[in-house]
């Protein structure tokens, strides 16, 4: 069954349209279904939480829709994605390279690992904007600077010459954030741009990130475990498990009334400061399933508190429940939520 909520504004198509998207990789023991069967719409400008613990096929996903999947032993097993009306699976690469940084640009995890080393930022920057804007070098290298400035790079006409190991972990996160929307991108991907970063250094990166996509326009996919980024920065999660979706909605919602048991497992495992005195911080029993060796039925139904004999035998499908789409046979019966 292919489901995915359809966002409140109805005055424009989804930028993206994701339907179905299975991802597999070889192994010794056959091959493991990475991401399976997911779906989901992005709105022109929206801004998409996907969440879950490591592992659950969030980075998968984002890699597919960048066309990065590595092959052997990674394969595109079927699905859709579908951006600005475009179909991206089966696109030649050569096709996708062009794609890549202009319609869609991605901030890495770790950019010491995404920047080149030997390389100035200028170098790095300008390669980028000369590729897909066709400006003259210096035209490029005037338009960096603009970018550098606008993430916050103090005196970016000196410190555009510097090279990544010259700059701290913050600086080098706002040059991925400059690098990336400097070609000004239909479609931007985070994958957890600020896990690096220390707590003061992550709330300046997403206040510039937000910033920055809403003078341009752009959409975002906020790849992440941090529930807490995804309170503050998105407008609808997707909850994902075991390469599975299990629930989808307005971020309101899913904070206010979970309806499945893993996404109520992870908010009541954020740290909170409470008057009473806790034993110890909630966490979920047990561990994620081995993908090689997938049990029938739900996923998660051996963490679950209310797992029955039909969730072990039965695979829950993505059902909408009110204002949340949930894939469970027993999920909470919260009222409607109020958005």
């Amino acid at each position: 069954m292919t489901l995915s909520i359809q966002p409140d504004d109805t005055r424009s198509d989804p930028l993206l349209r994701v339907r179905d998207l299975t991802v597999a990789f070889d192994t010794d023991q056959g091959a493991v279904r990475a991401v399976d069967r997911v779906s989901f719409d992005l709105m022109p400008g929206e801004t998409l939480g996907l969440v879950g613990e490591s592992g659950c096929g969030k980075t998968v996903t984002s890699l597919a829709l960048l066309g990065l999947i590595p092959s052997p032993p990674g394969r595109l097993l079927s699905g859709s994605i579908r951006l600005d009306g475009r179909e991206l699976v089966g696109l030649p690469e050569r096709d996708y390279r062009h794609l890549r940084g202009k319609a869609i640009s991605m901030i890495f995890q770790e950019p010491m690992t995404a920047l080149n080393p030997v390389l100035s930022i200028a170098t790095q920057m300008t390669d980028v904007i000369v590729r897909h804007q066709g400006l003259s070098r210096r035209q490029a290298r005037a338009r960096a600077v603009e970018m550098l400035a606008l993430v916050g790079i103090p005196s970016p006409e000196k410190r555009i010459d510097d090279y990544p190991h010259q700059m701290s972990g913050g600086m080098r996160q706002r040059v991925m954030i400059a690098m990336a929307l400097s070609c000004e991108p239909k479609l931007l991907l985070a994958d957890e741009p600020t896990t690096a970063l220390d707590v003061t250094t992550q709330a300046q990166v997403l206040d510039e990130m937000a910033r920055l996509q809403e003078r341009f326009g752009t959409a975002m996919i906020l790849v992440t475990h941090d529930l807490g980024v995804v309170a503050e920065v998105c407008r609808r999660a997707v909850v994902m498990y075991a390469g599975r979706v299990v629930e989808e909605g307005p971020v309101s919602c899913l904070f206010s009334r979970p309806r499945h048991p893993y996404t109520e497992g992870l908010l009541a495992a954020i740290p909170r400061i409470r008057e009473e005195k806790l034993p110890e911080l909630p966490t979920i029993p047990g561990s994620v399933p081995d993908l090689r060796h997938l049990p029938p039925g739900c996923r998660f139904a051996d963490r679950c508190p209310r797992a029955d004999a039909r969730c072990r035998e039965q695979e829950p499908e993505l059902e909408l429940r009110g204002d949340i789409a949930v894939a469970c046979h027993h999920p909470n019966s919260h009222a409607e939520c109020s958005r």
